[in-house]
């Protein structure tokens, strides 16, 4: 399917590949169904939580085992020679998943399936300008992206158990981030989303040899985010974001659930989108 879309008055054409559907609107399995995938026997979890890992909280001011309870929710990059991973860790803080408090951990390996990891988050809720949207939830669901000249960013969930926003960081060694805030803070196309519960983005990528980097379309970076309708945004700086809206600044969803189907209950994009023969893929 084609989507036209209005930017700062001019057309940009957005299309988004879909499957082939039977008569009548259906989907046979196999045409949804990413395959050719084939599980490593006696591997699996290659990352799973920790109950050595100890790590000194800055705003609990004391020790606390962050990665004790979950690991999941990955993000992945290729630097150089090896594969790196930033993953969600949950500590035992509380009863339930989103009840306990979030940060992220790094893994790094050199043939994707033996990994070693930090024993300290490297991106996690701290005294700073982001304390009061990332605690005590903390910090959740890393998107990984990098850009042409090797920046990583990192579009993540910031939860303070009230509302969950969309924030963003950049790093150049991955260990080591600036934190951004929200990436919808200073949108003139809809002010309030900042406070209106979103997450998920998937920003768009284009291959360049043999890296997979951050693109560009008609001099704009480009994302899609959200969980119940895909939606999208754009930014001049990757930094500040407008979401795309209507005249009347209503969100406008490229993709919604569907009754009877698959996706009948969620849509949420993958980390990144990418453009592979000139279609964007989501």
């Amino acid at each position: 399917m084609n989507v036209i879309v209005k930017i700062a008055g001019s057309i940009v054409f957005v299309f988004l590949c879909g499957c082939n559907v039977q008569p009548g609107g259906k989907l046979k399995k196999e045409q949804w169904v990413l395959g050719g995938f084939e599980r490593p026997r006696g591997i699996n979890p290659i990352i799973e939580p920790d109950t050595s890992s100890v790590f000194y909280d800055p705003i609990l001011k004391k020790e606390i085992r962050w990665e004790d309870n979950d690991t999941f929710n990955p993000a992945a990059v290729v630097r150089g020679d090896s594969v790196y991973v930033i993953y969600r860790a949950e500590d035992r803080t509380g009863k339930a998943i989103g009840h306990r408090t979030s940060r992220l951990g790094l893994a790094a390996s050199a043939d994707g399936i033996h990994f070693e990891r930090l024993k300290t988050p490297v991106f996690y809720p701290a005294p700073d300008e982001q304390q009061d949207n990332e605690w005590p939830g903390g910090t959740e669901d890393p998107r990984l992206a990098q850009t042409e000249d090797g920046r990583f960013v990192l579009f993540y969930t910031q939860w303070n158990r009230k509302v969950p926003r969309l924030g963003l960081a950049i790093s150049t060694d991955l260990k080591h981030w600036t934190k951004y805030g929200p990436i919808f803070k200073k949108s003139k196309n809809r002010p309030t989303l900042v406070d209106e519960p979103h997450k998920s983005a998937s920003i768009v990528t284009v291959m360049k040899g043999n890296r997979q980097v951050i693109a560009k379309i008609n001099g704009k970076y480009w994302l899609y985010w959200g969980e119940h309708g895909v939606y999208g945004a754009t930014s001049d700086n990757l930094i500040d974001w407008e979401p795309v809206t209507d005249k009347k600044g209503a969100l406008i969803a490229f993709i919604s659930p569907r009754d009877g189907y698959f996706d009948s209950s969620l849509t949420e994009c993958y980390h990144t989108t990418p453009i592979l023969d000139n279609c964007i893929n989501v």
